[in-house]
């Protein structure tokens, strides 16, 4: 795992070590840098394979340089499929070796996560890549004949001090977070995934190549039943897992909860290694699954570790932990991410995580209603009901209540709008307030989206499961995981997300992901052959932050410096008498959802104070 960085046509001098410090915590092993023609490439590595200086990056072969960050769990098998052979066990190598022998159509042979820029020597072209869900970042600047390309926005801000967005970030408000391409600065756009660029450096002509596109496998049909589809499903589990842990030069370790889809990653790692490293976290006020993690961990015999959370240094910590997404973040469970993640890297350097399975095989309880109705096409009976409904119920407070769960519905079903239809459902932040707005959310590329999505001949169940992995998956749940690990200069890998398993998921019929009420249903008869009968059949619960007490109590005095200051940002978007009434409950809104649109607007001051005010003070 690594950082990358790189400048095409800058003049001006850059202080590589400015660069190199920037991203050392993805990279603290190595760094390097390497020129040729206009192009400047920067280099920061984790050594996870091949521990040989001939790991050693930027590299070159053959009239070939690259920058890559990320890990190709495959590359030994491609390398005996093909024939290559090189006296460097490095995936880098594998890389360029696969790019001589088949171009850009290597990447449909890769099961990893990656992103990468490889110059063509020969052919004076570079290609920036991404991977099929998006775990690896890339960012990349454009102004003129000038770009530059970073795995982190912070650095890229840094050098190019691009300006800021008012428009994204209106959106992101409205959202909760970046959609896709979306950043909060101009001219800098995020490199999509399942995509990759081809550009000359010589003229700037660009060409953007979709290579991988989720929508495809939810028009393949799976013709397997129950039975047969339970195998497949563990057998390609077992091979992701077992590829996982044998790319590695170092000990793999797994995050346990108290969940099904770590346990299963858990239980499947365990019997790979001869004693794995596994970590749960405990945090005081919300539901303990450190005793369910903990009948696995014995199950299975590892070396179990549960981290207590005391959140006692959060109001010390909370500006370091927004600040390090680069843009304004408000995903309260990246707090957790961080902690968990910290403790992690003082025992291994390597872990597996459970991300993604929720989105392949329909983990939310909100996915439920979209199994039985299709509220992407309600029909108006339906709307002008629920409108009414939803209007004169009492407001919804507790967060894992039934009663919370049917207002949101009836909220949802309200709707005639499909993006209001998926905020709702997903993040209803600002939904319902859009005249609160002074710079009114265009949310253009989200609406395109799922307008698309929408039209597509598949199942309501379907369609809401693409636009999750799409947008909140590759937006918010990948960059967070990705942040939190690497600020410790860990690694996180994901089973769930391989090549394999994102092509037999979108495929399997409805019911065998929801289950009349029963989320992730395949995955809970999988389960059975691995775990404990009563961590089978909890529900999804994540982490339970408490969100209210803290904005309420441990951090209210730095949350209403932030936002009651008089040079703040938010004021040139939404209007700030709507946050003072906020902050004075004197708006009609469950206090979970006040509480989140509060730490929204939190993450967007942090971002501007720390980020931005103090970077043109520099």
């Amino acid at each position: 795992m690594c950082g990358i960085f790189g400048t095409i046509n800058y003049e001006i001098p850059v202080d590589q070590q400015k660069i190199f410090q920037g991203l050392w915590h993805r990279g603290p092993d190595e760094q390097d840098r390497q020129s040729i023609d206009n192009l400047h490439l920067y280099h920061t590595r984790l050594a996870i394979q091949d521990l040989s200086p001939m790991g050693k990056q930027p590299m070159e072969y053959n009239g070939l340089m690259i920058a890559f960050n990320g890990e190709i769990y495959n590359h030994l098998e491609l390398r005996e499929k093909y024939g290559l052979e090189s006296a460097s066990n490095s995936d880098t190598r594998t890389i360029l070796m696969m790019y001589e022998l088949m171009g850009m159509k290597m990447l449909e042979e890769f099961d990893g996560m990656f992103a990468f820029a490889l110059y063509d020597l020969k052919n004076r072209m570079l290609y920036l890549a991404r991977d099929r869900a998006g775990k690896k970042p890339l960012f990349i600047y454009r102004k003129g004949n000038t770009w530059m390309f970073s795995s982190e926005l912070n650095i890229l801000s840094q050098i190019a001090q691009p300006e800021i967005d008012y428009a994204a970030l209106s959106d992101y408000l409205y959202l909760g977070y970046h959609y896709r391409k979306s950043t909060p600065y101009l001219h800098v756009s995020e490199l999509e995934n399942g995509h990759y660029l081809k550009l000359d450096p010589q003229n700037m002509k660009e060409q953007e190549v979709t290579w991988f596109n989720m929508e495809e496998g939810y028009r393949q049909e799976s013709k397997l039943n129950h039975e047969d589809s339970i195998a497949q499903l563990d057998h390609l589990l077992q091979f992701a897992v077992h590829r996982r842990m044998d790319s590695s030069d170092l000990d793999v370790g797994s995050f346990l909860s108290g969940g099904i889809d770590s346990g299963l990653v858990t239980a499947i790692a365990a019997k790979h290694a001869s004693r794995l490293n596994t970590f749960t976290v405990r945090l005081p006020g919300s539901y303990d699954e450190s005793g369910l993690a903990a009948k696995v961990a014995k199950r299975y015999g590892t070396n179990h570790t549960v981290v207590d959370i005391d959140f006692s240094s959060l109001q010390d910590d909370i500006e370091t932990i927004l600040s390090g997404h680069g843009e304004p973040n408000c995903d309260n469970s990246a707090i957790p991410s961080y902690y968990v993640a910290k403790a992690a890297k003082q025992h291994t350097t390597v872990v597996l995580n459970g991300d993604g399975a929720d989105e392949l095989f329909g983990g939310y309880r909100r996915y439920v209603p979209f199994r039985h109705l299709d509220f992407f096409q309600p029909n108006n009976l339906t709307k002008i009901s629920a409108k009414i409904l939803a209007g004169i119920l009492p407001i919804a407070n507790e967060k894992q209540s039934y009663y919370t769960y049917l207002y949101r519905l009836l909220k949802f079903a309200s709707y005639t709008d499909v993006v209001k239809i998926y905020c709702s459902a997903s993040s209803d932040l600002f939904v319902g307030f859009e005249d609160q707005f002074l710079r009114r959310p265009l949310m253009k590329d989200i609406s395109a989206d799922l307008l698309a999505i929408n039209k597509l001949p598949l199942s309501a169940l379907n369609k809401i499961l693409l636009m999750d992995f799409q947008s909140m998956l590759f937006s918010r749940l990948l960059p967070k995981m990705d942040i939190a690990t690497m600020a410790h200069s860990l690694e996180g890998r994901s089973p769930f997300l391989s090549k394999e398993l994102l092509e037999f998921a979108p495929g399997l019929p409805d019911h065998f992901k929801i289950h009349n009420v029963t989320t992730k249903s395949i995955l809970r008869d999988l389960a059975v052959n691995y775990l404990p009968e009563e961590l089978i059949n909890q529900p999804k619960r994540g982490f339970e932050i408490p969100l209210r007490k803290w904005v309420d109590e441990e951090l209210k005095t730095v949350i209403n410096d932030y936002l009651l200051a008089k040079d703040t940002l938010y004021s040139r978007i939404i209007k700030k008498s709507f946050i003072e009434d906020l902050i004075a409950k004197k708006i009609r809104v469950s206090d979970e959802r006040r509480a989140k649109m509060l730490f929204c607007v939190f993450g967007l001051e942090v971002w501007y104070k720390k980020l931005i005010q103090k970077g043109n003070a520099l």
